[in-house]
């Protein structure tokens, strides 16, 4: 037998019931031959680390934009947060741990510079033209689909695309939101749910370093129910998941600790996400990204010529401006917009 195919067989034996096993993939778009080594989900997993698109999260925005501190989270850092909590999840509930970390990694591929202030102006100015909206999540997809690669996309199994495309959540209540799965898999479920877990604890934490909020501003109840230090209320809410969805199809939290967790958020958005301090770069975000999708409007061929060929212009600039690093885009304004001073020569 081949590595992979042990691999496979062993799956069959030692993972739950309710995995999803590489074996019974529903496979790529476009055929290929299997690996000897890898089963079709590590291969996923690995063309994601290697793709240009997951290079750049380094340099894009979680909350903070272009922090100057060492230690604030990027989307990268979240990413592999969010990637980690998931496969912990996965592993203690027998799940598959190659899918789940192959979707966590790929989930946020095609966020925006800026971070959620770019995805609503993107999704705004894409309206006001009359182009479908943005959503970070199905840039996502497009990205693994169709832009990496120089166009070729890195033709991923099922599986994997349709867990990146249903990880977002909105701005549902969360007792809502878990309430029911609404995931393919599994592990599609898992990383929803971590995604959740990563953001509410490393956004308070990078939110305590900055002095938005201070420790004693944190709601009686996160604190009683989840508790005072950031790796006990991870260790809380995963541990709490983990306990109540064993042997079981669906994922479930303990209500007391769903309805912490909602508080939690609640907080961050009255006092960070919404935070006059945090969100005094709107204004000048929105005037950066529009000011260059107007230029690009004006000047299709200015666009850059390693996009794929798209016909409608408008999807094209999107998919040029949303994958941008920060620094890039504010780079590229400056030196379209901004005067330079005469240099004699």
């Amino acid at each position: 037998m081949l590595v992979r195919e042990k691999i496979e067989e062993r799956e069959k034996y030692f993972l739950s019931p309710f995995a999803t096993l590489s074996s019974n993939s529903k496979g790529r778009a476009l055929p290929e031959e299997e690996c000897p080594i890898r089963t079709c989900f590590q291969r996923d997993r690995d063309r994601i680390i290697h793709s240009k698109a997951f290079r750049r999260l380094k340099h894009k925005t979680q909350v903070f934009v272009a922090p100057e501190g060492d230690h604030y989270r990027t989307r990268l850092t979240h990413t592999l947060e969010v990637s980690q909590i998931a496969r912990t999840i996965a592993r203690a509930l027998s799940l598959n741990e190659d899918l789940t970390e192959a979707i966590a990694l790929g989930h946020d591929l095609g966020h925006t510079p800026f971070g959620h202030m770019g995805e609503d102006i993107l999704d705004e100015i894409s309206k006001s033209y009359g182009a479908p909206g943005f959503s970070h999540a199905e840039q996502s997809l497009r990205v693994v689909d169709k832009l990496e690669r120089d166009g070729m996309g890195l033709n991923l199994t099922y599986e994997v695309r349709q867990g990146i495309l249903q990880h977002s959540k909105g701005q549902k209540d969360l007792r809502v939101c878990f309430s029911e799965r609404v995931c393919d898999t599994l592990e599609a479920e898992i990383v929803r749910i971590s995604d959740v877990i990563a953001y509410l604890n490393h956004d308070l934490d990078d939110a305590l370093r900055a002095g938005v909020i201070k420790e004693e501003s944190i709601p009686k109840k996160v604190v009683k129910v989840l508790g005072e230090t950031h790796r006990e209320r991870i260790n809380s809410m995963v541990q709490n998941l983990v306990y109540n969805s064993l042997n079981s199809e669906n994922l479930k939290f303990e209500y007391e600790v769903l309805d912490a967790m909602e508080e939690l958020r609640n907080f961050l958005y009255e006092t960070l996400y919404v935070n006059p301090q945090v969100k005094s770069e709107n204004e000048r975000v929105k005037l950066l990204l529009t000011g260059l999708f107007e230029y690009f409007m004006k000047n299709p061929r200015k666009l850059s010529p390693n996009l794929p060929k798209e016909d409608n212009i408008i999807i094209r600039i999107r998919d040029f401006l949303a994958g941008m690093t920060d620094s890039y885009a504010i780079e590229l304004y400056e030196s379209i917009f901004i005067p330079k001073p005469w240099r004699s020569f």
